[in-house]
């Protein structure tokens, strides 16, 4: 046992240095792409971007227009001309109440002149089959727009479709960016394309321990879109319509359907399908309740949904029974990367903190007198110190990724996020591990989660 702690740690430790020299690379390209105007670049290369069209699916629950409009109006705000080349769905839920439906046409109203086509709908509740949550609106939403595109004559292959969770907020130039990539991808009809989420839109709300835990989702987004093979989409993502039609939508009775799309598509098109890194941020709530404790409870509930995700391994394990086409290097490699993912959130964290005190306790008097108990805590607590390094960086990327976005912020502010980071040990065990494993004991046992919802807090409303 003792050995293995400290080979673990050692080993956590390099993949620790291997992270970081990614997020540093990640973040440098990000700094870059996101400086370049990108509807220049499409004009000057001659892409044929103007045949480009892109459908924004939004679902939503019971949030708000505080929540929404800031959504809608920097799409609407973009440089790509969304007049004449974006179509927007706004969806709301029949089982929130009659409030959703409202919000939906008022904001249609509002806002419809400024796009080529504003669509509204409303997503029946109790239909068989379905879960409900995010996946069953959104499906319900796509096959709308599938009717609406299918009267309008636009070609599947010239369409993008952005599904964005509702508190996306995008950059004027994040369309043209989208673009520019659709058209330079080889064989762009059988990838995804993913932001990297950024959640700033609450930040000055959010308490420390929200803000770094939405660090750390950051951080393992944008370092990913250095590891392309081990991309996967995420939240806010977009696709090729006519995959989105191939697969017949997003599947409606699965909680981690951003995900799930994924796969999808990569066992329809018989592994050839991955997702393409955008380099460019999308800009997200941090999770605010009304309070500390509810704010820790529901970044508790959030990423046990999150670790819900688990139930993708078992669909990845069918699927490779089912098609027989997909190559053994990708069955290989897509099924160790989720099953080492959801290992590793789950109990890693545990590892390192509890499991190096153990031998000590348990391993008996002929261990504690042993040259290896006796340096056991002086080699862990080394190694936990090197570790701690990576806290520094940690706190220096937050600050880079802030002022990316945000501007006026005093010193002060930036010493008291940087000392916010010595906790993260503290919150990585309790607010991201502990939630992964509950939901991953649950799916054992066969104790199954409906979709939650996570609530939108805004303290700044605008009516």
């Amino acid at each position: 046992m003792a050995v293995f702690i400290i080979a673990f740690d050692l080993y956590w430790l390099i993949r620790i240095a291997y992270f970081y020299s990614h997020l540093a690379s990640a973040f440098s390209i990000m700094k870059k792409v996101k400086k370049t105007d990108w509807l220049e670049k499409l004009e000057k290369e001659n892409l044929n971007w103007k045949e480009i069209y892109h459908l924004v699916v939004l679902p939503f629950y019971k949030e708000g227009k505080e929540v929404i409009r800031p959504t809608i109006e920097a799409l609407a705000n973009s440089n790509y001309p969304v007049r004449g080349k974006m179509i927007v769905v706004l969806t709301a839920e029949e089982r929130a109440g009659k409030e959703g439906p409202k919000v939906a046409e008022e904001l249609k109203k509002e806002y419809e002149n400024r796009f080529f086509k504003f669509l509204t709908t409303v997503h029946p509740k109790d239909i068989p089959g379905e879960l409900a949550g995010k996946g069953a609106n959104t499906a319900w939403a796509g096959k709308k727009a599938e009717e609406l595109i299918d009267q309008l004559g636009i070609p599947y292959e010239n369409i993008i479709v952005s599904s964005f969770d509702i508190d996306t907020v995008v950059s004027p130039n994040y369309f043209s960016r989208l673009t520019y990539v659709y058209l330079t991808t080889e064989d762009r009809l059988h990838c995804s394309y993913q932001p990297v989420p950024l959640y700033f839109n609450n930040f000055t709300e959010a308490p420390f321990f929200s803000k770094i835990a939405a660090f750390s989702t950051t951080f393992w987004a944008l370092l990913n879109q250095e590891r392309p093979k081990r991309l996967k989409t995420f939240s806010s993502h977009s696709m090729p319509f006519k995959a989105l039609v191939d697969v017949d939508f997003w599947k409606p009775n699965i909680v981690n359907e951003d995900n799930i799309i994924f796969l999808q598509c990569f066992f329809k098109y018989d592994g050839n399908y991955k997702v393409i890194p955008l380099y460019y941020p999308v800009y997200m709530d941090a999770n605010v309740g009304k309070n500390f404790r509810e704010t820790a409870g529901n970044i508790y509930r959030q990423h046990r949904r999150w670790g819900w995700g688990a139930e993708t391994i078992p669909y990845i394990l069918f699927g490779f029974l089912k098609n027989k086409n997909v190559s053994f290097g990708k069955r290989l490699t897509l099924g160790f990367d989720y099953i080492e993912g959801f290992w590793s959130w789950a109990t890693n964290s545990f590892i390192i903190a509890v499991f190096g005190w153990l031998p000590v306790v348990w391993g008996g008097t002929d261990f504690k007198i042993s040259i290896l108990a006796l340096n056991l805590s002086d080699i862990t607590s080394g190694i936990g110190s090197l570790a701690m390094v990576f806290l520094v960086f940690s706190a220096f990327f937050s600050i880079n990724l802030l002022l990316l976005k945000m501007s006026g912020f005093k010193k002060s502010q930036f010493a008291w996020l940087t000392l916010q980071w010595v906790l993260t040990p503290f919150i990585m065990i309790t607010l991201i591990a502990v939630p992964a494993l509950d939901a991953q004991t649950r799916l054992m046992l066969g104790k199954y989660m409906g979709f939650w919802v996570t609530p939108k807090h805004r303290k700044n409303h605008s009516k």
